[in-house]
């Protein structure tokens, strides 16, 4: 343990810790010690840090033996400054103990309120507060929390729903009310004894009434949940190390559902899904925290900043002086953090309290409003802005949205509560929306309400439906979180989970229909509408302006057509890094010359084919260099092994071999000739140019003749002819002979001036080591890192899915090496690969263009070892550039 002070307490203006000890005390217990400090009104309270969490997962269960001290010195503190003791019959102060790690995972860990009540601290709270109902609501509450939290009373079956709440619904039909609120306080008294009955039925043990017994009860539940499934689940998909641990946060109640001058709300300083600038939130009146975040009932607006309906009602309207106080600590905290903020409240009795402030969590869209916005309000600067988005958040921007032409059969409408287009089948179930995901199915999750269990299954769905809930319930902060669409507190929805369907709008939606949902409007459709690609403008072409101007890595793109050329371009790549020649004869009919190219037992066979190919990629050239007039374009000559192109079954070899006028049995033959035990380390890359010369030698004066036509029309070309999968100088040598040749002829027949480059890429450990004899020869490298990762572990990309996911979750590796590169075995070959090639030539050019390219950790790492430029997939273009920005920023590099 590096720190013998465990405990931190806040209370009455005066606070330990600070915002900036969130490594400590956790984002919720820096925050609520550094609210206290600035005079916002907070219960006392304090934190126990996350030391102890790893210490008490190390030592299984276990404490540090200064902890007991500490805490109930702490206890007394909170006692004196909120004047109530824990545990006193007369006068009972109830606390709450709620998790909080350093990076906010909403409603991941348990939390535990109203600790302290027992049989005879109930009697002091009723003489308090002079609300007998309001008391045993209270502890009902409690006992139902704490049994399930702490003493983890579960339903016992799969049939059976939550052993609590069927026995409040018995009640509520016994009484005849539907809502928690209308049952008596005598139903409240039975619904205590009757829950303390089914712990000690199911447990074997009683109740615990002593209220230390509870604390100790709660802290070590706190702590214990940093490893149940779904914060684990939760840490896996956001990359949160498991070491960090949670802090534990003791901080006295304070109650929203006290009457009708009691309310508790959520709210954030700005618009969480499109930035905007205006106060928004959402408060219950008579209810308790959980009640508006689990979506048990709708809550209501808190001002009419944007458009309510007439007749219902607002915090800014039913509290005005309230609402006052709230919206001043609201600019307080924006003024104060310079960032937009997630702040729940509880108002007591016309008394605020504020309970939790963080940084708040948004879409992609209200990111980049609310950095520029910040910028030009002076809040940030352009570097703090650009650090304040996230590039993964950028993808959410750059994927199609609903058709606004296509036909559509609205049968729902709900809340807005994450934006973007969802179209898949219905599924009912986190579980099956894994299980169908897995199967390759897109799915749409359809709940009555989300919990924080069905973390998986939200992940992997194209977007989320629930019948409950508000724009602040758990399904609506995950879903933003996640850049998920999420339409939420759709009531026109009934779901029955027994017959796996929904009806609403008068149609019924079975399991497995096509849904599509429109985030943005909060809308649910019948079936699939069509989408198409975003449009980006305004606030984003600001942002990305910003980002260019600091990042010192360019970007460039992956792209085999026109149209994706075109696409990239639009999302700001600087040339294609890659362009697999090999795509281009999968098109038409051109698979068919591809084949009889390969199946010729001549020379002359093969290259009578070729030059059915030759105009065939010509035009694909031609269409890709107008498309990146100006900027370098980089052609990566044949690659994969020639059976890939060839036809597997009977019915597929019987129409080619009548084609080409052979036997079936004889092209079959062919075919089984070619076929190679290990294709990935087979007759592939510049060994098929060594042994089919001709097949170069047609793909240069392709891409020549292409270069040199769209010269003569004025358009500018930079061709980069890369040559694949070379181990030894002597390989490329001959390669390049062949390039050089033919460029030359080409460009002397037609009399245009083209500036080319020929280079290879480094795919193989040996050419990394031997970096400095290929630079010799090479103008410029680009390492394939899909391939280089492969032969670095000796592990199959395409088998490697079925165990990897076992070596990240095991610990084995940190990730996986073919989405982040492995900078320790992989990474070290690259920097080998450039520190050796720029010896040799120093003006190299050097990027990459495998699937890292687009990945955040990687472009940090091209950065760092000097490269020119990382190449990706044009949607992932902006991502990179983003992500080169930002390490600029942090580490900038030497001119």
């Amino acid at each position: 343990m590096a720190n013998s002070k465990y405990v931190y307490s806040f209370g009455n203006g005066k606070a330990d810790g600070s915002a900036d000890m969130k490594e400590l005390l956790g984002g919720k217990g820096a925050n609520l010690a550094e609210m206290t400090s600035i005079g916002i009104p907070v219960p006392a309270g304090f934190t126990i840090t996350t030391e102890v969490c790893t210490y008490y997962q190390e030592q299984q269960g276990q404490y540090p033996a200064e902890l007991k001290a500490q805490v109930e010195n702490a206890l007394k503190e909170v006692e004196e400054l909120m004047g109530a003791k824990f545990g006193d019959p007369e006068n009972p102060l109830l606390i709450s103990v709620r998790s909080g790690a350093r990076i906010s995972m909403p409603g991941m860990m348990d939390t535990v309120l109203n600790i302290g009540l027992n049989d005879n601290t109930i009697k002091g709270l009723i003489n308090k507060t002079g609300n007998e109902r309001f008391a045993y609501d209270a502890y009902r509450r409690f006992v139902n929390m704490y049994a399930d939290v702490v003493m983890g009373v579960r339903p016992e079956t799969e049939l059976e729903h939550d052993p609590f709440e069927e026995i409040l619904e018995a009640k509520k039909q016994k009484s005849g009310v539907t809502l928690d609120t209308e049952l008596t306080t005598e139903d409240l008294k039975e619904l205590v004894v009757e829950f303390k009955e089914l712990v000690q039925k199911r447990l074997g043990k009683p109740f615990p009434e002593e209220p230390m017994d509870q604390l100790w009860g709660g802290i070590g539940a706190v702590f214990g949940s940093w490893n149940i499934p779904r914060a684990i689940s939760y840490r896996q998909i956001h990359g949160i190390p498991e070491d960090w641990g949670t802090a534990t946060n003791v901080q006295a109640m304070v109650f929203g559902n006290m009457g009708e001058d009691s309310a508790t709300g959520v709210a954030f300083t700005r618009d969480p899904a499109t930035g905007e600038n205006y106060f928004y939130g959402e408060y219950l009146t008579n209810a308790q925290g959980e009640d508006v975040v689990a979506g048990i009932r709708t809550p209501q607006p808190i001002n009419r900043a944007k458009t309510v309906p007439e007749g219902m009602n607002t915090l800014e309207n039913e509290m005005p002086e309230l609402y006052k106080q709230l919206a001043g600590i609201r600019d307080k905290l924006e003024l104060h953090y310079h960032e937009m903020q997630d702040i729940e409240f509880t108002i007591q009795q016309g008394r605020l309290w504020m309970l939790q402030t963080r940084t708040g969590k948004r879409t992609a869209a209200a990111a980049l409003k609310i950095a520029v916005d910040m910028v030009g309000e002076g809040l940030i600067d352009k570097i703090e802005a650009i650090q304040r988005v996230e590039p993964e958040q950028i993808d959410q921007l750059l994927h199609p949205m609903l058709d606004p032409e296509a036909p559509r059969e609205k049968i729902a409408k709900g809340l807005p509560a994450s934006p973007g287009a969802a179209v898949g089948q219905v599924v009912f179930s986190a579980e099956d929306a894994e299980s169908w995901h897995n199967q390759g199915k897109k799915v749409v999750l359809v709940r009555v309400e989300t919990s924080p269990d069905d973390i998986r299954g939200m992940n992997v769905a194209q977007g989320i439906l629930t019948s409950r809930g508000g724009m602040t319930s758990h399904a609506a902060v995950v879903a933003r979180g996640m850049g998920t669409c999420c339409v939420a507190g759709c009531s026109e929805v009934v779901v029955d989970y027994k017959k796996r369907s929904f009806t609403a709008g008068g149609v019924t939606i079975k399991e497995g229909d096509f849904i599509t949902l429109d985030g943005s409007k909060g809308e649910v459709y019948k079936g699939e509408i069509p989408t198409v690609d975003p449009q980006l403008t305004g606030d984003f072409g600001t942002f990305m302006e910003w980002v260019d101007e600091v990042r010192q890595l360019g970007v460039r793109t992956n792209a085999d057509t026109p149209h994706d050329s075109e696409v990239a371009r639009n999302f700001g790549a600087e040339g294609i890094g890659l362009t697999r020649t090999e795509h281009m004869f999968f098109e038409g009919n051109r698979i068919d010359a591809v084949r009889e190219m390969i199946l010729s037992e001549t020379l002359e066979g093969r290259q009578a084919a070729l030059a059915k190919i030759l105009p065939m990629q010509r035009e694909d050239f031609v269409g890709i260099f107008k498309a990146m007039d100006g900027l370098p374009v980089t052609i990566r000559t044949l690659d994969p092994p020639l059976h890939e192109f060839l036809p597997h079954t009977d019915k597929e070899i019987n129409d080619l071999a009548k084609d080409m006028g052979v036997k079936p049995a004889q092209l079959k033959a062919k075919a089984e000739s070619l076929a190679e035990s290990n294709p990935m380390l087979g007759h592939r890359g510049c060994r098929l140019g060594l042994s089919f010369p001709e097949i170069t030698e047609m793909q240069a004066r392709a891409i020549f003749e292409a270069a040199c036509q769209v010269a003569s029309e004025g358009v500018k070309p930079l061709p980069e002819v890369m040559i694949p999968l070379v181990g030894h100088v002597n390989e490329f040598i001959r390669q390049k002979e062949i390039v050089a040749r033919v460029a030359e002829e080409v460009i002397a027949k037609t009399g245009q001036k083209i500036d080319y480059m020929i280079g290879t890429m480094i795919e193989l450990p040996r050419a990394a080591l031997t970096a400095d004899e290929i630079a010799q020869e090479a103008e410029f490298f680009s390492f394939g890192t899909n391939d280089l990762t492969q032969t670095t572990f000796g592990l199959s990309r395409d088998d490697a899915g079925k165990f990897l996911p076992d070596y990240v979750s095991q610990g084995i590796l940190p990730h996986d090496p073919f989405v982040s590169i492995d900078e320790k075995g992989v990474g070290r070959l690259v920097e080998i690969g450039v520190e050796l090639g720029r010896k040799a030539r120093s003006n190299l050019k050097i990027g990459i263009c495998g699937e890292h390219g687009g990945d955040p950790k990687s472009v940090a790492f091209c950065h760092r070892v000097g490269m020119n430029y990382v190449s990706c997939s044009p949607y992932r273009v902006p991502i990179a550039r983003l992500a080169a920005a930002q390490i600029a920023i942090a580490e900038p590099r030497k001119a």
